[in-house]
């Protein structure tokens, strides 16, 4: 059996891709093809490696600080909260189930003040979040179980000047019932530890605190506040469900991380789609060149056409041949775009730093993405769909000229010479 492309058919179609004076033109013509095919490649493996680890991380860290599921009671307060944590321990799937205080206050010391989300946690679960384990940049989360101390983030401690050791003074609404209306609750806090997640969000409103401080300063008794539950893969979440609402039973609800972040993670997910599609377009123009430069180098290589078909090469071999120089410049072009972007995204955040460094210019800000640094994620998937969509577009570009190189008759060619 003969093959597929015979040795002859790419020593011509080589000697077409190589330059000369007179078919220059068309040289330039494929080069900026090339160009095209391997900037459209690169960039969009970087785009969707950053737009998949910008979501990755996001969700990492908001899920290393926030449990999988929360369950909590209709009425003010659970039948038996830590009857119910360990019902929960025992679903399958659960990684871990522990009682939660959280609520809203107003952190004030000195001219400083601003509301914060105050969770508690007993001691030993709050040193297992994956987010805050190894994220204590000063102090200690285990002199939490001392009476009212308190954990906050990096950013807020930077922006108020806040040091461990320092007493800071929280304002909870949850106050005093009195016959002038209800009296906030203001409670004064040692500053124990500061941690930095690497969310700048939960950085500046997130602290923690030990349940039983937590408790006392909204005033909850031993079965109010939620359930805070971890599971096995935040992914199955959807499958897990169902066993934990069954579990928690119809006097309580149950409010899973897909539906907290709904929002967020939908806007990543139609965000990334369109960057997708509007990225597509600079392969599709790349392949529009190769059809550009192979029509007009059908034109200029009429007479080597004719030769061709007249010394008995068949219509197959003259349409090999266009189509092997057309895909050639659609395959190098994939392959080096393949190479740059993927070697680009592995370096994405030192060449961030580089150009910061370079222009002075305050790049991908943490206020502004949430994020510290620039992620990257690289999935198969991703590159081999980028890579097999690159490679079809310009195997089909090189049909229709392909097709008419073959198609054209010696004596015309001749003729119009």
């Amino acid at each position: 059996m003969s093959k597929a492309f015979s040795s002859l058919e790419w020593h011509i179609a080589g000697r077409y891709l190589r330059a000369k004076r007179r078919a220059s033109f068309i040289s330039i013509i494929a080069g900026i093809s090339f160009l095209g095919i391997m900037l459209g490649v690169a960039t969009l493996i970087v785009v969707m490696a950053v737009m998949t680890g910008f979501r990755a991380d996001l969700l990492d860290r908001i899920l290393g600080v926030n449990g999988h599921a929360t369950i909590r009671a209709y009425e003010t307060r659970f039948v038996d909260r830590e009857a119910l944590a360990a019902r929960l321990q025992e679903v399958e799937g659960v990684v871990l189930a522990t009682p939660l205080v959280d609520g809203q206050a107003m952190l004030s010391s000195g001219d400083a003040a601003r509301g914060v989300l105050l969770r508690g946690l007993p001691i030993e679960k709050l040193q297992q979040l994956p987010s805050l384990q190894g994220n204590i940049i000063e102090g200690d989360l285990a002199d939490l179980s001392q009476p009212k101390t308190i954990a906050i983030g990096a950013r807020l401690a930077e922006r108020y000047g806040f040091k461990t050791g320092q007493k800071i003074s929280l304002i909870s609404p949850r106050g005093t019932v009195t016959p002038f209306g209800t009296a906030p609750r203001l409670r004064q806090f040692k500053l124990v530890a500061i941690f930095r997640v690497g969310l700048s969000e939960y950085d500046l409103n997130f602290t923690f605190a030990s349940i039983d401080t937590a408790s006392r300063f909204f005033g909850f008794g031993p079965h109010q506040g939620a359930i805070d539950v971890i599971i096995d893969d935040p992914d199955l979440i959807d499958a897990r469900a169902p066993d934990l609402r069954l579990a928690a039973g119809e006097g309580n609800y149950l409010t899973d991380w897909k539906q907290s972040n709904r929002t967020l993670a939908g806007a990543l997910e139609v965000e990334r789609n369109v960057m997708f599609i509007i990225l597509t377009m600079i392969l599709l123009v790349a392949a529009l060149n190769i059809v550009s430069g192979l029509i007009m180098l059908v034109r200029d290589k009429g007479r080597d056409i004719a030769v061709l078909r007249s010394m008995g090469a068949s219509r197959g071999m003259v349409l090999r041949i266009f189509f092997i120089t057309g895909a050639s410049i659609g395959v190098v072009g994939t392959l080096a775009g393949l190479v740059a972007g993927v070697v680009f995204s592995n370096y994405i955040e030192e060449i961030r730093q580089l150009l910061i460094w370079a222009t002075g210019a305050n790049l991908f800000p943490a206020e502004v993405y949430f994020l510290e640094r620039m992620p990257a994620l690289i999935l198969p998937r991703d590159v081999a769909q980028i890579t097999l969509m690159a490679l079809a577009l310009s195997f089909l570009s090189t049909l229709y000229p392909a097709w008419r190189a073959a198609s054209q008759e010696p004596v015309e060619l001749l003729r119009n010479e």
